[in-house]
């Protein structure tokens, strides 16, 4: 079987390695840029996702670029704890939560595909422009130094993104990304270590918060590398586009969060350090009716893009291209093993994005500021220890990654799932 994958950002390439895994030989992908770098700022690989690169025996080469957060807390515009919960092996999974940087990750990802499937196995500088299918074939257009590429395959995944170009071909009418009224900036920074120097911060509500985790352990003189992302809510004015290549300077940034000097974190000190500050519109895309057309299927932001509340973007495309992998290996055809990826994950992202436009489990933020706008003495005269605990879990199971189901399901590594099925 010939499966072809447009995209090498995570999704695309766990979707490669898991497919090598199940047993495909034939498999290619295809990045429209010319080079591939590091790019970007951290991110949090949850849980169930890193249930899914320990199957693919990735996890001490992920841990080695990688943080383990021992707590997520969550904080009002005043620094005042509102909730807070541990994380990872800490909360009860068997695997870790590790807070990574993005580009680390994807070089990461892309030397396992070239060392498993090939060194040809990422071609470059192939922009996809049409994917048409039809008797048991799909048929791919890719642009490659002005010129067509066309690609036949038995199977083909857009992973590309966000803005993929696989999605807008298909619905033309859907246009830009919904944008929510908010403008995220995303920076790095080498600051001291607050807390214990290794918890998750978030502060603020839905009008304005600032998120901080740190990437590194504390050195020998107390500081730490942290990703953050300050964002606020605008008049209404868009920047252009919906990437992460707009740098801004700090100054104004700085300005708008010069007030949050907490005794235990200097945010606007944090974002002045900045090596570099990123904007982005918080966008998402609305679902859709079906990912799969004939023997095409979407797979990542390209099928589901969402806010990044609760910090799962990452951890859902691991997913699904688990999911995608073990279907293909284990339905009875191609055709009902994309039926059934579909199945599986489209109403469980749709639900997802949902709660993430419900602000996820920072809902607590809001609440807190609806409920106290001038801070508090007592969070449990704000907020009912029960009314806590349940937005936490509900969006865990909603997300998947509760421990208790986590830890007892099924492997999506389909020879360890057909060895687990006959004991």
């Amino acid at each position: 079987m010939k499966i072809a994958i447009a995209g090498a950002g995570i999704g695309g390439l766990v979707a490669a390695l898991s497919l090598k895994q199940a047993g495909f030989d034939d498999i290619q992908v295809y990045e429209r840029v010319a080079e591939l770098r590091p790019l970007g700022v951290g991110i949090n690989l949850l849980p169930h996702a890193m249930r899914e690169l320990t199957e693919l025996g990735l996890a001490d080469a992920v841990s080695a670029i990688g943080t383990a957060p021992a707590e997520l807390s969550y904080h009002n515009r005043f620094g005042q704890r509102i909730w807070s919960e541990p994380r990872g092996v800490a909360a009860g999974y068997s695997w870790p939560q590790l807070s990574v940087h993005r580009g680390r990750l994807q070089m990461l990802l892309v030397d396992a595909v070239r060392e498993r499937l090939g060194a040809d196995a990422i071609r470059l500088g192939h922009s996809v422009r049409s994917v048409t299918t039809a008797g048991g074939t799909a048929h791919a257009v890719f642009h490659h130094d002005g010129s067509p590429v066309e690609v036949d395959a038995d199977v083909f995944v857009a992973a590309d993104g966000i803005n993929s170009a696989v999605r807008r071909r298909r619905h033309p009418e859907e246009g830009e990304p919904v944008w929510n009224g908010l403008i995220l900036w995303r920076g790095t920074a080498r600051v001291p270590a607050f807390l214990d120097g290794r918890t998750m911060i978030m502060a603020g509500d839905d009008e304005q918060k600032f998120v901080a985790y740190p990437l590194s352990a504390p050195d020998a003189d107390g500081l730490i590398t942290v990703n953050f992302i300050a964002e606020i809510r605008t008049d209404g004015t868009r920047p252009a586009g919906a990437d992460w290549n707009r740098p801004v300077a700090a100054a104004p940034i700085v300005e708008l969060f010069r007030d949050w000097t907490f005794d235990w974190l200097d945010v606007p000190g944090v974002i002045a350090s900045a090596d570099e500050i990123l904007e982005y519109p918080m966008v998402d895309r609305n679902p859709l009716d079906r990912w799969t057309e004939g023997r095409s299927t979407l797979l990542g932001d390209a099928a589901h893009a969402m806010y990044p509340n609760g910090s799962n973007g990452a951890s859902q495309a691991i997913i699904d291209a688990r999911t995608l992998a073990y279907e293909l290996a284990t339905a009875g055809d191609v055709d009902a093993a994309l039926a059934a990826y579909d199945e599986r994950r489209r109403p469980a992202t749709a639900a997802l994005l949902e709660l993430t436009r419900q602000q996820g489990p920072e809902r607590v933020m809001v609440l807190a500021r609806e409920r106290a706008p001038q801070g508090f003495e007592r969070i449990e005269d704000v907020l009912s220890p029960a009314e806590l605990t349940e937005i936490a879990t509900g969006y865990k199971r909603a997300a998947g990654f509760d421990p208790a189901t986590l830890n007892t399901r099924p492997s999506l590594s389909p020879a360890v799932a057909r060895t687990d099925a006959r004991l």
